[in-house]
């Protein structure tokens, strides 16, 4: 009885297993004559379309347009033409009155002083005075330029006669260890007032 109980299962299992396997060998037979036949039939198509193009006529390259030979140019410069200078520029500039740097920038209206407005203005003009750092001089005979740092950590150079600030702040002198500004501000009242200011050097 032990041993008919123990053979049993072994006998009935084995049919099945030999099905299975059966059913895994068709299945893969089946799979690779399809994708024979489609890979067949592709490549043919592609052999095709290629000897299609193969036997197309070319199509003509147009010829290049021809080129203008260089011709130079001498300007003329003797005793009977003015000699013309094809690098000095065509519109100069009144002067500035307010290029001196010992004279304030300033307009007298009304008995009182404003801005210059027709200037242009200058890149340091475009932040406010304490977030501007100053870091250092250079010096070189009398003059001295102080270096500027803006919020971007970008350094500049500047010296007496230019602008910093928002408040039409112009630089009045550079030493070594600070810099003189006079600003122009708005007095409450409808005209402008100068206020004295000064940037020390950054610690």
């Amino acid at each position: 009885m032990q041993r008919l109980s123990k053979t049993g299962p072994l006998n009935n299992s084995e049919p099945s297993r030999q099905s299975s396997a059966l059913r895994a060998l068709a299945t893969m037979l089946t799979v690779s004559v399809l994708v024979a036949g489609c890979g067949g039939g592709s490549m043919a198509d592609l052999k095709s379309i290629i000897e299609q193009m193969k036997n197309r006529p070319g199509t003509p390259i147009e010829p290049l347009p021809p080129i203008d030979p260089y011709v130079t140019y001498t300007y003329p410069c003797d005793g009977a033409v003015p000699c013309i200078d094809p690098f000095a520029p065509f519109h100069t500039e009144p002067p500035d009155p307010c290029a001196d740097p010992n004279t304030p920038c300033e307009q007298v209206v009304d008995g009182g002083p404003t801005p210059n407005f027709d200037r242009n203005r200058e890149e340091l003009e475009s932040y406010p005075l304490d977030a501007l750092r100053m870091m250092g001089t250079l010096e070189k005979g009398d003059q001295f330029w102080a270096i500027l740092r803006d919020p971007n950590t970008i350094i500049h150079r500047v010296q007496a006669g230019n602008y910093i600030g928002q408040n039409h702040g112009k630089i009045i002198e550079v030493t070594e260890n600070r810099i003189e500004l006079l600003e122009i501000i708005p007095d409450g009242r409808g005209g402008w007032e100068e206020r004295e200011a000064e940037m020390a050097l950054a610690e």
